[in-house]
């Protein structure tokens, strides 16, 4: 009986070594726990899934409310076509779905704060309204849309009508903080997240937190699962094949266009459409704090010779 209780104190002495409470810089508790001989934790409301991501700072901790409103400054001003839709809480509560899976918690600070800057880079550039002769430059008018303003067509692609069949009468043009395209895409974004987008679409500009999550779900997931997605050629976790080194296609920002746009941005040569996306990542580096000298070499941040992931001519676009 003895010998039965010192195991039984034994064992509780070992778990409570196992979980350990941390006071994060922001007083929030992290939580400390080993699984198989890795560290893992969970920090607050915003990683709170267990995640060896969770370890690290969340993305509320090196990017707040001030820098947000001087990344999307005219985001509300008259002009602009989303006037008091987007919010940095919309941003950071959308974030949580994937920051225990490595969207801005992967890597040191640097890193971190570069995917933030990497992503919203997109985000500016994808919903900006373009104003060059308009107060800030264009730079400076991310944000401005919600929605595709004047759309060509539904995008019901009935190739898919057995897995994501388009709801009668709905559209589903582009939406959202780095805008989704098509019926298909509508239905995995909104299985992903466990939202109805394939019925209502129209939930993305309606609600700034679904619209930012979409975003994150494109930037997170690979078009087709033999690829990489837009955060594993950024932050590293992609490691290019032979067919990719001889397609030009190397990690960094450069390929996170590949990913997002293919051949409607990279292979094309020096373009603007190429260029203004890159324009926008080196100045939210600035912005932020980190320095568009920390965007990488040229080759990182280009695609312009990169051959295409998924060429046009024999798959759509998804997000462009």
């Amino acid at each position: 009986m003895e010998k039965m209780k010192n195991g039984i104190w034994l064992f509780l002495i070992i778990c409570a070594l196992a979980v350990t409470v941390v006071n994060s810089d922001d007083s929030e508790k992290t939580v400390v726990k080993t699984v198989k001989g890795k560290k893992v934790c969970t920090r607050g409301w915003e990683c709170k899934e267990w995640s060896v991501y969770c370890c690290n700072q969340t993305i509320s901790d090196f990017f707040q409310t001030y820098q947000f409103e001087n990344l999307f400054s005219k985001r509300n001003s008259p002009v602009a076509h989303a006037v008091g839709f987007w919010d940095y809480q919309s941003f950071i509560t959308a974030s949580a779905i994937y920051q225990p899976l490595g969207f801005g918690t992967t890597g040191g600070k640097l890193m971190q704060m570069k995917e933030v800057a990497a992503f919203l880079g997109h985000v500016g550039c994808k919903t900006s309204c373009g104003y060059g002769v308009a107060t800030g430059g264009p730079l400076a008018w991310g944000l401005c849309y919600n929605r595709e303003m004047s759309p060509s067509q539904s995008y019901c692609d009935n190739f898919y009508k057995y897995t994501y069949p388009c709801s009668p009468g709905a559209e589903y043009y582009g939406r959202g903080a780095i805008p989704i395209y098509w019926n298909y895409n509508y239905g995995a974004a909104g299985e992903a997240l466990k939202v109805d987008l394939l019925n209502h679409p129209e939930y993305i500009e309606q609600n700034a937190t679904i619209a930012f999550q979409t975003a994150i779900w494109r930037w997170m997931t690979p078009i087709k699962k033999s690829q990489p997605s837009a955060h594993d050629v950024f932050v590293g976790n992609w490691k290019p094949t032979k067919n990719d080194t001889l397609a030009k296609r190397v990690p960094g920002f450069g390929t996170t266009m590949n990913v997002l746009y293919g051949d409607m941005v990279c292979g094309q040569g020096d373009i603007d459409a190429m260029n203004n996306v890159i324009s926008h990542y080196q100045y939210y580096l600035d912005l932020m704090g980190v320095g568009r000298e920390q965007a990488g070499p040229h080759d990182v941040l280009t695609c312009a010779e990169q051959l295409a992931f998924n060429p046009t001519s024999s798959s759509p676009a998804s997000s462009s």
